[in-house]
């Protein structure tokens, strides 16, 4: 059993460590404020490659294996959680469809602009009645001739505002249910295609996050993903795969917790001495550094698993749920190290608690995971 990472696996986390430290983290406290999207950092990362980082170089990606991916994701949001959010959305969810069911030439069409970064990838699949219920979708795509016909609306949709198209899913067989729902790629600026930006978060304000409306929007039938009705089985898997990046941000906001905890325990003084000289600050620096690297570890070998081509549902939920709750004791922890600083928007603990708490809803909350683990176990 090997734990060590690739050559070519190490020289991506550290070139991506290096540029997120440098270029991300001094700009993730103004991101969190203004809520601005950082479109430089975001045409720097596609400067990089790291837009289609896990995906064939055909289509214009770097061929680099899932674990690479999610040490990447892990780098980003170490330094900015909404950059990692922002990152990790546009490959989990933007190019995945399309890249495991689009056709040749929608991977050509679509995928490309992907990889190159000349669109930000997005995935409308929540919806005001269809949450952890996603079979619950009521957007409809009717064909007529050849268009599909849609209508409905999406909710909580990530960097749509900057995306030039969304895959969607939408009901193309009402009589079938969750079996009757399809994947389709809709352009932004088809007539009748709303999105709305107005959301007031608790974090991750640098995120981008969408209202979709659509109003008899009319696409060509050939923008359908894969075989017609086969959506929900589509979007299971590739929301296995957004687990573990899921993983692998709340490594990065946890690991970014541990980072900050030592500096500042390190130069604290009370009672004569460095705060990092107490057994109770210890204690809440090693837990915390354990169960960051047990995260870690459950993360890489779901990614490994992915990458050989092994089932790995059961270790998605297994390291989005135990990684993404670790996240949120790691940040309450950091907090109370920092005492009555960590309460300040001076430090930077405060934002992370706030950042983390997402990882334990999005691409399928806490309780769902749960599920998904215990059904694996023969439940």
């Amino acid at each position: 059993m090997d734990f060590n990472l690739t050559q070519d696996q190490k020289m991506i986390r550290d070139v991506v460590f290096e540029f997120a430290q440098e270029e991300i983290a001094p700009r993730a406290a103004d991101i969190d404020r203004t809520g601005e999207f950082p479109v430089d950092i975001i045409k720097k990362l596609s400067e990089m490659d790291l837009m289609g980082l896990p995906f064939s170089e055909e289509y214009g990606g770097a061929g680099a294996d899932y674990v690479s991916y999610c040490l990447a994701v892990e780098e980003i949001t170490r330094a900015c959680a909404s950059t990692g959010l922002t990152y990790e959305a546009h490959i989990s969810l933007g190019c995945m469809p399309i890249y495991l069911f689009g056709s040749e030439e929608q991977k050509k069409t679509y995928l490309s602009q992907l990889c190159r970064g000349e669109s930000i990838g997005a995935f409308g699949l929540t919806e005001p009645e269809a949450g952890s219920d996603a079979g619950g979708t009521k957007t409809t795509a009717v064909l007529d001739g050849d268009e599909w016909v849609i209508n409905g609306s999406k909710c909580f949709i990530t960097n749509a505002s900057y995306a030039k198209f969304v895959t969607i899913t939408a009901l193309t067989d009402k009589s079938r249910g969750n079996k009757g729902i399809s994947a389709i790629i809709v352009p932004t600026d088809a007539p009748g295609f709303t999105v709305r930006s107005s959301y007031e978060k608790l974090g991750l304000h640098g995120s981008n996050t969408t209202e979709l409306f659509f109003d008899n929007v009319r696409v060509s039938r050939e923008n359908l993903v894969g075989k017609l009705n086969e959506g929900f089985k589509q979007f299971l898997q590739v929301l296995d795969g957004g687990r573990v990046a899921i993983g692998s941000m709340a490594v990065g906001i946890a690991q970014a917790c541990l980072d900050a905890s030592l500096k500042y325990a390190r130069e604290r003084v009370q009672f004569g001495q460095s705060i990092s000289r107490f057994q109770a600050i210890q204690f809440k620096l090693a837990d915390m550094a354990t169960h960051i690297e047990l995260a870690r570890l459950m993360c890489l070998k779901a990614a490994w698993l992915k990458d050989n081509g092994l089932p790995y549902s059961k270790e998605a939920s297994m390291a989005k749920l135990f990684a993404s709750e670790m996240a949120t004791k790691a940040a309450l922890e950091a907090i109370q190290i920092h005492g009555g600083y960590g309460y300040m928007k001076e430090f930077p603990v405060e934002r992370y608690l706030r950042d983390a708490k997402l990882l334990e809803i999005g691409e399928g909350t806490s309780e769902v995971q749960r599920l998904v683990i215990a059904r694996a176990l023969g439940c």
